[in-house]
């Protein structure tokens, strides 16, 4: 992984702070007559030093919240929020000389080791996310427009389906629920007639689709169209109803590639424009629901370690003043 120029320099501080508390920590223990310990001089200094490695850390959401301040730039602060915050574990070890001690001391540790692993993790996500973005949703759309996308999508497929099987009630009952819903729906819909679109695409760009010349509609026999019925009201609506429902065949690339082949050779070639619009929509309703898991990764990790790091910041305040005190 290549360094940009802010975090070379922080990795390089970073560095140079460790392997100067190190020597430090071992020469010290070394001649220290009783040993090293925590409330000695040497001691409180890292002590104090990892603690203020932590309140650094913890100023960062302070500063996102603020975005007024103009306190260095945002991505120096994550890059030493990254950094120093990941130095607070030696500094506190070297604080602690390697000893969890008693009851509080030990809830310190542990809850200043799962902060800085969940933190490692965020960092690590941070990186693979974006990329693993870029190459399996290549239709990505605005995150709060995805249940919008998916419900036209939806439509999308009825329309399709009812345009060589006739009428499946699909249609109508979208239409209705529109009217409902205030009509925009239904405007939509019956201006957009059989004529499919590509959703993501234009929600994601914020604006309309280009509606095309209807093409010519050609129904099948109900005999010629049993097989794509029975099909779509078993598996391809339910799974662009609810994507994320297990043991769905087209929620996996490759099997629903292989249930798509299989139909094909069922159907007359009427049929096949339909069935690849069809397998177009199912792509893009994975790709959708690929882009919901990613998200979730990137952002539900921060429930673990914001709360873990606000008790960090507040049992190792509590820790220094019993410690000073007593």
């Amino acid at each position: 992984m290549r360094l940009d120029r802010t975090q070379r320099g922080w990795a390089i501080v970073s560095l140079a702070i460790f392997s100067v508390s190190a020597m430090v920590y071992v020469f010290y223990a070394l001649n220290a007559p009783q040993g090293p310990r925590g409330g000695s001089t040497i001691g409180l200094v890292f002590g104090s030093i990892g603690f203020a490695f932590m309140l650094f850390a913890a100023f960062l959401g302070a500063r996102k919240r603020v975005p007024t301040w103009r306190i260095g730039r945002a991505q120096a602060w994550m890059r030493g929020h990254l950094w120093l915050g990941f130095l607070a574990l030696p500094m506190i070890l070297f604080h602690g000389r390697f000893h969890f001690g008693g009851t509080l001391t030990r809830v310190l540790m542990w809850l200043l080791i799962i902060t800085v692993l969940s933190g490692v993790l965020g960092t690590a996500l941070q990186h693979f996310v974006p990329r693993a973005m870029t190459s399996d949703v290549p239709l990505e759309t605005i995150y709060d427009e995805i249940a919008h996308v998916r419900s036209l999508l939806r439509e999308e497929a009825d329309r399709a389906v009812e345009s060589i099987c006739g009428s499946l009630g699909f249609t109508k009952a979208s239409i209705e629920e529109g009217q409902r819903a205030g009509g925009f729906t239904a405007l939509r819909t019956m201006a957009a007639s059989a004529v499919p679109l590509r959703t993501s695409a234009a929600v994601s760009a914020g604006a309309s689709a280009a509606v095309a010349a209807a093409p010519e509609i050609i129904l099948l026999s109900e005999e010629e169209s049993a097989p794509l019925r029975r099909f779509y009201v078993q598996e391809i609506r339910p799974f662009l109803e609810n994507p994320k429902q297990r043991g769905q065949r087209l929620g996996d690339a490759q099997k629903a590639a292989s249930a798509f082949a299989g139909l094909r050779t069922l159907l007359t070639a009427a049929g096949h424009a339909a069935l690849d619009d069809l397998s177009d929509i199912c792509d893009e309703a994975r790709q959708l629901r690929r882009q919901e898991q990613l998200h979730h990764w990137l952002h539900d990790w921060l429930l673990l370690h914001i709360p873990l790091s606000l008790a960090l910041i507040l049992l190792g305040a509590i820790h220094a003043v019993m410690a000073l005190r007593y």
